[in-house]
């Protein structure tokens, strides 16, 4: 269908493709990855031929036409329906309909055989086409890709560029190309939406070309890998999990004919050093010189999977209880996003927020922030608590005029300068790039910058909003990475199942105007869910659920004696409370004073000092962990005698 031979293409004096090739068959699903950087993008541009080669040849059959979705459609606006947008993917049904319809307007008055005979030739054509069917058809890919049918008749101009995308792909899929080269299509999709994609894509006639960083989206949509690396395509048959297994099959091959060849050439060079300046073996060495010329050298192995080496941590811990939200009640207008409902956090939590869009979850995420403006109910931090938030609007705090390792020296000053270049090295960042500032960096660079800048936070709550958009497979390892090592809690939002795999223990989901939890691994989540379904929505399979709603307690119908015994054990535990608050706040202060002594050359250089400043420090800490917990068993009381007088 189309081949490409000895592919060349170059950035200045970079070869982005040098003799690259590759075929793309009929019906064929291909997964193009690689890290960012490399030329995907370039090449599904260089195939429609917006670019030009500078060397090779992509020749394609005659009748192939190409559907292209990529980042550039996001800036498209019209006042037209997006219904109407859509349907521009039947141009021909279209001008047959306009033409149908205006033959009918002129036979009102005029009868003449020949306007009847065009009329039933354009009605034979449209029904041939399906014409009657491509409204139904547009709705069906529309609504599957989260739209409702209150939205199908709003202009185009009134969604957000990611919405604004997925019209454009629903257009592309209705145009049924017999080649679909779709550029990031998860990247503006939600859950629910990226799982009606890849059921379309596997059914899909014709070839698709799918550039992507969603390991799980690629495993359950494309049957080839083709890999752009050293300038070159590389391909595997097979999904995405196939290739991680046969690249390390390749690699270590790889590595193997390299070790053994630098064994030869060292050898080699051994004997021509040893025996160059003897007249009986000169020749020989000569021979051999012109050996190591002719030999084509193995590469060695790069490894791509670049590693933390450094821990993310934070110096204050918080206590038991991180965060409790009851009775929380949020609308815009008419539209109920929470209603009476309730969530609790404890130390250690790590919860991925899932759903589809417009269930409210970038909102709930900022109730927890505090940051969400005419919010009814209570939200109240544990003790201790520090957090640090990750979205979007949160890149207009960096500050500008600071270049990267400024900006990331302000979040961690702890850190050294080779610390913060390897985490910014693990965000795609090296060399002098460091030293840019952020007004010239674009919106996904920034992204990159301000996520980095969270995860070296000293916080110990950390909410992080879609933290994987923006980055490559390379960096969302390195992400994972940094949240398993990372010993706080966390509330992260996300559409990346194979991400949400690694880093949750929990799982949340908006239903019913009401925060849900589901305690286990997505996984689980999603065996249970399976479940729900197969029994229906008679509640049979519901989830164990520790953040559900609960509605308000009754008055309590104790006689006034007993509301005084419990007045009085309240103010008890309240004081209670307040001197294991004291107690803590002292153990820290001496805490971090017998840091800083531990620190000291005069410590350091003396073992006798040394030991003896590690023991009082191992005392305090387990000190400090007792009171701590002394002052969550108060807590705990006063609430439930709170709970018994309301």
């Amino acid at each position: 269908m189309i081949s490409i031979t000895n592919l060349s293409y170059y950035l200045g004096s970079r070869a982005l493709y040098e003799n690259a090739s590759m075929h793309i068959k009929p019906g064929q699903k291909i997964g193009l990855i690689g890290l960012n950087g490399t030329g995907k993008s370039t090449l599904l541009r260089l195939i429609i031929g917006e670019y030009q080669l500078d060397g090779g040849v992509i020749s394609k059959a005659g009748d192939v036409t190409i559907g292209f979705l990529n980042q550039d459609l996001l800036s498209y606006q019209t006042d037209d329906s997006i219904l109407s947008v859509a349907m521009q993917a039947f141009e021909r049904q279209n001008h047959l309909q306009k033409q149908i319809d205006s033959l009918l307007h002129e036979m009102e008055v005029d009868y003449r055989d020949a306007l009847v005979d065009k009329l039933a030739r354009a009605q034979d054509e449209f029904a041939a086409l399906d014409g009657y069917t491509i409204q139904s058809k547009a709705e069906e890919i529309l609504e599957g890709l989260g739209f409702t049918t209150d939205d199908l008749h709003k202009p185009l101009r009134q969604f957000s560029g990611g919405w604004r995308m997925r019209v454009m792909l629903a257009k592309l899929l209705l145009q049924k190309p017999s080649l679909l080269m779709l550029d990031e299509p998860t990247n503006h999709l939600d859950l629910p939406s990226i799982q009606w994609v890849e059921k379309y894509i596997q059914n899909y006639e014709g070839a698709v070309i799918v550039v992507s960083h969603d390991r799980e989206f690629l495993d359950n949509v494309v049957d080839s890998i083709v890999e752009v690396s050293g300038a070159k395509l590389n391909f595997y048959a097979g999904n995405y999990s196939y290739y991680i297994e046969e690249k390390a099959l390749r690699n270590e091959i790889q590595q193997g004919a390299y070790e053994n060849q630098q064994a030869k050439i060292r050898q080699t060079e051994r004997f021509i050093e040893r025996f160059k300046a003897k007249a009986t073996k000169a020749k020989q060495a000569q021979s051999r010189v012109k050996m190591l010329e002719k030999m084509e050298l193995v590469d060695a192995v790069i490894d791509e999977n670049a590693r933390v080496n450094f821990r993310f941590n934070f110096s204050t811990q918080p206590g038991r209880h991180i965060l409790h939200l009851d009775d929380v009640s949020k609308s815009y207008g008419d539209k109920k996003i929470l209603t009476h409902s309730t969530a609790r956090l404890e130390r250690g939590d790590h919860v991925a927020l899932i759903g589809a869009n417009g269930k409210g979850k970038s909102t709930l995420l900022r109730i927890i922030a505090g940051t969400e403006p005419t919010t009814k109910g209570e939200r109240r931090l544990g003790h201790n608590v520090s957090f640090s938030f990750y979205a979007q609007h949160q890149l207009e705090s960096l500050n500008v005029d600071d270049n990267m390792l400024e900006e990331l020296k302000s979040a961690n000053p702890t850190k050294s300068e080779a610390e913060l270049r390897t985490v910014l090295g693990c965000f795609l960042f090296t060399g002098d790039d460091v030293f840019k500032k952020i007004k010239v960096l674009s919106g996904g660079e920034k992204s990159r910058v301000a996520l980095a800048k969270v995860l070296l936070s000293q916080a110990n709550f950390l909410l992080l909003d879609e933290p994987t958009n923006h980055l490559d497979m390379q960096s969302v390892n390195i992400l994972i990475q940094a949240l398993e090592q990372y010993e706080g809690t966390y509330v992260i939002v996300s559409h990346d199942r194979y991400f949400v795999s690694r880093i949750a223990n929990k799982i949340w989901y908006i239903e019913d105007e009401q925060v849900k939890e589901y305690p286990g691994t997505y996984e689980e989540y999603e065996w249970w869910m399976e479940e729900r379904k197969s029994k229906g929505s008679d509640g049979k399979a519901a989830a164990p659920s520790v953040a559900k709603s609960t509605p308000p307690s009754p008055k309590s119908s104790a006689s006034d004696d007993e509301r005084k015994e419990l007045q009085r054990a309240l103010k008890k535990a309240t004081q209670q409370a307040n001197e294991f608050e004291q107690k803590i706040a002292n153990l820290e202060q001496q805490k971090k004073q017998l840091e800083a002594e531990l620190a000291t050359p005069a410590v350091v250089s003396d073992g006798k000092k040394l030991q003896a400043k590690t023991t009082d420090y191992q005392r305090l800490k387990t000190q400090l962990d007792t009171v701590q917990e002394q002052w969550e068993e108060v807590m705990l009381e006063a609430e439930e005698l709170e709970k018994k007088l309301a």
